[in-house]
């Protein structure tokens, strides 16, 4: 780490040296203890994945928490598509221990609360199914993504959401 970051905080963390898209800048960092980092940028957060770093856009982080000096994250991977909506299942969730946080963990909440934009429970035979209209970094609009309880009828819950994104997008901004 360069002595003007160490003092001044900020810039981009020489682990992440080319890895960020053009235009990309670091908000936060923090070291995990064993080794790497956590960054926070506007389209995602870094972490990382086996000998380098990978981002995890806003849109796919589905819960974020902060405990006991870990930052537990639980991503989203788009398992399909009904009409405009995207359909989500989560990934199982990975644990930080940042000994160092600072300000990250706030960061972090506040980037994906900002990613929401409403969000609604919809109890189905089975369980239920979470609608969530997010913005996606980086491009204009939103998205509608369902995540499914597992067990719950995969074509239902597709007819739903192709229905719900189709109203979606007949709504003004």
């Amino acid at each position: 780490m360069s002595l003007l970051r160490r003092l001044f905080g900020g810039g981009v963390p020489d682990e992440l040296a080319g890895e960020l898209a053009a235009g990309e800048h670091v908000a936060g960092s923090a070291p995990v203890d064993g080794g790497g980092l956590v960054a926070v940028t506007p389209l995602g957060l870094w972490v990382p994945a086996g000998d380098g770093f990978r981002r995890i856009g806003w849109h796919l982080v589905s819960k974020a928490v902060w405990r006991d000096a870990v930052l537990e994250i639980t991503e989203a991977e788009e398992t399909g598509s009904a009409g405009e909506a995207v359909l989500l299942s989560d990934r199982a969730p990975v644990r930080f221990r940042l000994s160092r946080p600072g300000a990250l963990p706030k960061q972090v909440q506040q980037r994906v609360d900002g990613s929401i934009r409403s969000r609604h429970r919809e109890e189905l035979p089975g369980g239920g199914a979470w609608f969530v209209v997010r913005k996606v970094p980086g491009r204009d609009g939103v998205v509608l993504q369902v995540r499914p309880d597992p067990g719950v009828d995969a074509d239902l819950v597709a007819g739903i959401a192709a229905d719900a994104a189709a109203k979606l997008a007949t709504q003004p901004p």
